[in-house]
């Protein structure tokens, strides 16, 4: 039968019981498979983890510009890493910096969502900040 029509004869389940096999012009199938694919991969977006990095004593204005910065990466759909950094005897004041975070979270509670506490590793004490609503990114 596909001879006569020109087609191909492609099994789909070959250990089924019996064989299942469809008629199809099997080159088509597969450029349009291939098509398919391809849009797929131009219309997603990756997820990148941007980072925002601070010490314990930050000034206002400072914090007030990396926070400027992490709400436009949340907005972009990103996911943000906020990291503070002890040097020296700051490590004896970690509480500073855990609140330091806890504040940033608080003011993006908007944008993001935060995935886990505060977390001391070494010198650094990070958190990190998923958006809440993946919004559509403008393509340019």
């Amino acid at each position: 039968m596909a001879y006569e029509q020109n087609l191909d004869l492609v099994k789909i389940s070959p250990n089924a019981v019996p064989p299942v096999c469809k008629l199809m012009d099997y080159g088509k199938f597969k450029f349009e498979q291939t098509k398919r694919e391809k849009e797929a991969r131009k219309n997603q977006h990756i997820v990148e983890i941007k980072e925002v990095r601070m010490s314990p004593g930050i000034d206002s204005n400072d914090f007030n510009v990396k926070l400027r910065n992490a709400q436009k990466f949340l907005a972009e759909g990103n996911r943000v890493k906020v990291t503070v950094r002890f040097r020296g005897r700051e490590m004896a004041h970690t509480d500073i910096g855990r609140g330091l975070l806890l504040k940033f979270a608080e003011l993006c509670t908007e944008e993001a969502a935060m995935d886990k506490d505060p977390k001391l590793e070494g010198r650094h004490m990070s958190i990190f900040l998923s958006p809440k609503i993946a919004k559509e990114v403008k393509k340019t």
